[in-house]
């Protein structure tokens, strides 16, 4: 079906849906599929559910006029989120990066929303399908847009410029995540950079961390660099208190307070002033939307249970995430001090190697308790305790309950940590 007459049906439904649980009437169903679903099959459901229209792309057992046949779904709801986001002649702002995207998106939304009608992505909607659902969920009267953009592999980041179509982009860094699937962390350094080739390519803009040497280098030939850091930058500032929340002097403008838990989050902070200064949003919003965001999505979460206090960290890790929470949490001034670290996962022939490191790095330390859950945890050699799976774990800890102590809880999503706050 031609995409102009398709995005006419868009507009007189009520939305997207892909989950046919969900559908609300008026709704366009589109039918993905994947390893282990196939959506073609539940078209009826979706219609009897109340969705105006099915777009498919294989025969049903039954015919209705509603249903659209295609050649391929995902294709089709990426070409309609790209012809969307043309109707809207607004600034883009694309981020990704290793780790601290959402952090970043948070922030940057939370400046941009105080002088902008701004729309971003919702939870961790980051992936092929994530990203054309964001899209298509930008209302008329955005006047900016902050898409967050996730990627295992190369060549990803350069797919979802195809439909984002970014005219300002952000790499919060590059570190050892995905390993397994980029290759090694010069592969994540080529397919973060496929956000910075479509900036250049497109004469677009980026905001930069300035203190990193290998984002200046992948910026080569980019016209248009916005700086931030700790020195020598358009937007420079430093942390000045990190016990337990993140301090920030910004350079001839005084002291910033977050309510972030850990001094890695100094770039995320950096770079949502640079944003902010550069969109003209008025100082004093962009300081008091800063100061008064509070993450409550398990990233640098401050959580308080009982007489212990948690840093919750628990949405994902990777080997850089995991050394600067241990490093972060080394500093804190609170006489007891725990770890709870879940297994790191995708890291390929790297995990042992990596998941030994930070042994290393805790053995730095005296803690009064140390628990590694599951992964490559159970596969070396430590002194500490430890649990196949966060259930064990939390069977442990009924029966064993920690008191009055500082606890950093972190690990990749599938070993979902954040449980482990029930019984702290």
């Amino acid at each position: 079906m031609d995409i102009v007459i398709l995005y006419e049906r868009f507009l007189a439904s009520a939305g997207v849906q892909t989950d046919t649980r969900r559908i609300s009437p008026g709704e366009m169903f589109f039918a993905l599929k994947g390893p282990t679903f196939n959506g073609n099959r539940f078209a009826a459901e979706a219609l009897k559910a109340g969705a105006s229209w099915v777009v498919a792309d294989e025969d049903t057992a039954f015919t209705d006029d509603r249903i659209i046949r295609v050649e391929d779904v995902l294709d089709t709801l990426q070409q309609l989120a790209r012809h969307h986001r043309r109707q809207f002649q607004i600034p883009v702002l694309a981020i990704t990066g290793s780790n601290g995207k959402t952090t970043t998106k948070e922030l940057v939304h939370a400046v941009l929303s105080r002088k902008f009608k701004t729309h971003t992505t919702r939870g961790n909607l980051n992936n092929h399908i994530g990203i054309p659902l964001t899209l298509l969920a930008m209302p008329a009267e955005t006047e900016m847009a902050v898409i967050e953009m996730g990627a295992n592999h190369q060549k990803e980041i350069e797919g979802y410029c195809r439909y984002v179509e970014p005219e300002y982009g952000i790499i919060t860094n590059c570190g050892k995540a995905h390993l397994e699937g980029f290759g090694g962390v010069e592969g994540v350094r080529k397919g973060k950079g496929e956000l910075y080739d479509h900036i250049r390519a497109h004469d677009g803009t980026i905001f930069m961390m300035k203190d990193y040497d290998y984002l200046r280098q992948m910026s080569a030939g980019i016209k248009k660099i916005i700086t931030y850091g700790t020195s020598d930058a358009d937007i420079t500032g430093t942390v000045t208190h990190g016990d337990p929340f993140l301090e920030v002097e910004w350079a001839g403008h005084g002291c910033l307070r977050t309510q972030l838990a850990g001094d890695y989050n100094l770039p995320n902070v950096l770079v949502a002033l640079a944003v902010g200064v550069h969109f003209g949003v008025p100082e004093k919003e962009i300081i008091d939307a800063i100061s008064t965001y509070a993450p409550s999505n398990s990233r640098s979460q401050w959580v308080e249970k009982g007489d212990n206090r948690i840093i919750l960290d628990a949405y994902n890790a990777n080997p850089t995430s995991m050394a600067a929470a241990i490093q972060n949490l080394m500093k804190q001034s609170y006489p007891r001090k725990c770890v709870m670290l879940g297994g790191m996962m995708e890291l390929g022939a790297d995990s042992i190697q990596e998941h030994t490191a930070l042994v290393r790095l805790l053995q730095t330390h005296e803690w009064a308790e140390v628990c590694l859950v599951g992964g490559d945890f159970m596969n070396i050699d430590h002194p500490y305790r430890r649990f196949q799976d966060v259930h064990a774990a939390i069977a442990w800890y009924r029966s064993h309950p920690l008191r009055d102590a500082l606890v950093l809880v972190k690990g990749s999503r599938s070993m979902r940590m954040e449980l482990l706050t029930d019984v702290l």
